[in-house]
């Protein structure tokens, strides 16, 4: 990718970074597919069989809705940055699509636009507090955690919002397009397909615009980025604004898939959107990260989520495992840093 004008050439993407980048990618393609054939054995072992249509579909619905938050979250850590909020601001997008359709009777397609646009407030909120009051990323988010999930609970009084069950409904935008139903020859779910479609357009926005090349620059030396005349605090609250647009997408997906507004759900998806970025390959230290990765890493998360519910693993332990992947992407990351020192 080219640098953008008027960056050093530190800013930008280097030979070096781009081999990274792809070894990391196919270390983690090896690891899912290692993964996807460890279950396969496993199941193999007690009688049953992994590798099922049915599985597959399992685990594309379960991917889809945390995987395009982690496509946003790929921006904010390329940064440099971090944002704890990605869940619970999943939530308030999900709560402001049901209230939009069911309270205030609009078209399905306004209460669409109206739960995406609720992230990218969210995410300028976020923006603001960090680029311009210059709190510390980690601090913001989590402020912002707790304010989208108690307006979550407010407007809902604590009580779910549940959309229209009538043929009208299930047939119209929300049901058909963001809904689960199966589509095309392939037999895919379409909130997996607009999950693929989703992080082409994150490929896209972070390899072929202005916004991906000042997003890396940051990354790689925010105060260089600054001496070079880009205004830092308008590209990094534009990276915030687009993570909370995913997040509002994944809210909308979100409440398509459940048929309705859950206040108490999205408290946690945070750690598993973070946990994909990094499994990908995005280094928590900034300046390095790809889409590919974090796709694959959202499917490392949840084939390892859902192998373990597969093989009847308690759930606590299920817990401690995926904590340790997470764990042990960190240092591999770590070993990738050093070594390049």
């Amino acid at each position: 990718m080219s640098s953008a004008p008027g960056l050093p050439v530190p800013a930008g993407r280097t030979g070096a970074m781009v081999r990274s980048d792809f070894l990391q990618r196919f270390l983690a393609f090896g690891a899912l597919i290692v993964l996807i054939l460890f279950f396969q054995v496993w199941c193999v072992l007690i009688g049953t069989n992994f590798l099922t249509f049915e599985n597959f579909v399992n685990i594309l619905v379960a991917t889809a809705v945390v995987g395009i938050m982690a496509l946003g979250e790929t921006f904010v850590v390329i940064t440099g940055g971090i944002d704890l909020s990605v869940g619970t601001v999943m939530t308030i997008s999900m709560v402001m699509t049901a209230v939009a359709i069911t309270s205030q009777h609009l078209p399905v397609p306004v209460g669409i636009l109206v739960g995406i646009l609720t992230g990218g407030l969210m995410g300028l909120a976020n923006g603001v507090l960090i680029a311009r009051f210059r709190i510390a990323p980690f601090i913001a988010t989590l402020g912002i955690l707790n304010v989208a999930r108690g307006l979550s609970l407010v407007i809902t009084q604590t009580r779910p919002i549940y959309f229209p069950n009538n043929p009208e409904f299930q047939s119209g935008v929300m049901g058909n397009l963001f809904g689960l139903k199966i589509s095309g020859e392939f037999g895919f779910p379409n909130i997996a397909i607009i999950m693929f479609g989703a992080a082409l357009v994150a490929a896209f926005m972070l390899g072929k615009t202005a916004l991906g090349r000042y997003t890396f620059a940051l990354g790689s030396n925010e105060e260089a980025a600054r001496l070079s005349g880009v205004n830092v605090a308008n590209w990094k609250m534009l990276v915030y604004v687009v993570c909370g647009l995913f997040a509002g997408l994944a809210g909308v997906l979100s409440a398509a898939r459940l048929g309705s507004a859950q206040p108490a759900t999205g408290f946690g998806y945070e750690l598993s959107a973070i946990s994909a970025v990094v499994i990908g390959g995005t280094s928590l230290s900034g300046g390095e990260g790809t889409i590919l990765g974090t796709i694959i890493g959202a499917f490392i998360v949840y084939v390892l989520t859902y192998g373990l519910q597969f093989v009847n693993v308690a759930q606590e332990w299920q817990i401690v495992v995926t904590g340790g992947v997470l764990i042990a992407a960190v240092y591999i990351d770590n070993l990738r840093r050093r070594q390049r020192v």
